[in-house]
């Protein structure tokens, strides 16, 4: 029921979409115009919220995730990476994780077998979706660059050349096209087929996936099958770039849908579990030093306050010890 729900809520906004793609003039300025400003100005608002939300929460431990020996004694080798005691071992450790999601690889699998028998295994489909996915969407979104800018920089062009190298189809395939697709499916798929992950998934875990499958198809329709008018896309992006919006007539209503989900998408992402893009170089668990036996961290919350010291207690309540028996240590 919870796929059905992220589902319907993703078919209603390509519907409101294309149908706004499809009116008048005033309809297609609010949809090309409008929403992706408002999105953009959420996006930016909400994360700097979050950001200096986390960033004044208080962390008055040490409490980094610790995979490996911490340093103690000389001669006793430690993990420098994987329990980093400085700040250069932090660094390496959070672009592992950043860069190719070190603690993902690690990740196994747990199963229980007949006469209760617990066994691991490797996990490493879910590492590779994850990886294929998020560097899938990064190129994508660095290719898009190319309708913001007037010349076409040289390294837009290479990333280009290098995912279309195949060189099948025309328009040429893009690799990342296909890879962001099939690793968005099997994320889903593996949402509902495992019944541990099925039963703790929710809307916000499906609502995503849907909505990002379908910025991923609608963007796959324009280029392969039903073609947009490529000219009128980059006028109208070099004038959302220089605040001198301009939107073109012959420009179809799929990229008006195109454009429409991935306004939602940025105005979901700072109130969607996606906002982890940003939570993962705030998290004290990745990116503090493990020096607890090195130096003493101080709790900041601790105050001075009055303890009622045993000598107090038996002051107040030595005749009342003695008649009920009570040893005290003064008469």
């Amino acid at each position: 029921m919870k796929a059905i729900v992220s589902f319907v809520a993703v078919l209603l906004l390509v519907a409101i979409g294309y149908m706004g793609g499809s009116a008048g003039s005033t309809s297609r300025f609010l949809f090309g115009v409008v929403a992706p400003y408002s999105a953009f100005a959420i996006f930016v608002v909400f994360m700097i919220v979050r950001i200096l939300k986390w960033a004044s929460s208080p962390v008055p431990f040490r409490i980094p995730t610790t995979a490996g020996q911490q340093k103690t004694l000389p001669w006793i080798k430690d993990s420098k990476i994987e329990n980093p005691s400085s700040v250069f071992g932090v660094v390496i450790r959070m672009a592992l994780e950043v860069l190719v999601f070190r603690s993902l690889f690690r990740n196994l699998k747990t199963q229980l077998h007949e006469g209760g028998r617990l066994a691991y295994g490797e996990a490493k489909w879910l590492w590779m979706a994850g990886l294929a996915f998020h560097y899938s969407f990064a190129i994508i979104l660095f290719r898009h660059l190319r309708f913001f800018l007037e010349k076409v920089p040289y390294p837009i062009q290479l990333v280009e050349s290098l995912d279309s190298f195949l060189q099948i189809g025309a328009p040429l395939l893009y690799l990342t096209d296909v890879a962001l697709l099939g690793a968005v499916t099997y994320l889903f798929i593996r949402r509902v087929a495992l019944p541990q992950v099925k039963y703790i998934s929710l809307i916000a875990d499906y609502f995503p996936l849907f909505l990002i499958f379908a910025i991923g198809a609608t963007g796959v329709l324009m280029r392969y099958f039903t073609k947009t008018d490529i000219v009128g896309v980059k006028t109208l992006a070099m004038g959302l770039i220089s605040f001198n919006p301009a939107v073109p007539e012959t420009i179809g209503a799929m990229f008006y849908t195109h454009v429409f989900l991935l306004s939602v998408l940025f105005a979901y992402f700072p109130f969607s579990k996606l906002v982890h893009m940003g939570g993962v170089f705030m998290s004290p668990t990745r990116n503090m030093a493990n020096t607890s036996r090195e130096k003493r961290h101080i709790n900041p919350w601790n105050y001075p306050v009055h303890v009622h010291t045993y000598e107090e207690y038996e002051n107040d309540f030595r005749d009342k010890m003695k008649e009920a028996g009570l040893p005290v240590e003064k008469e």
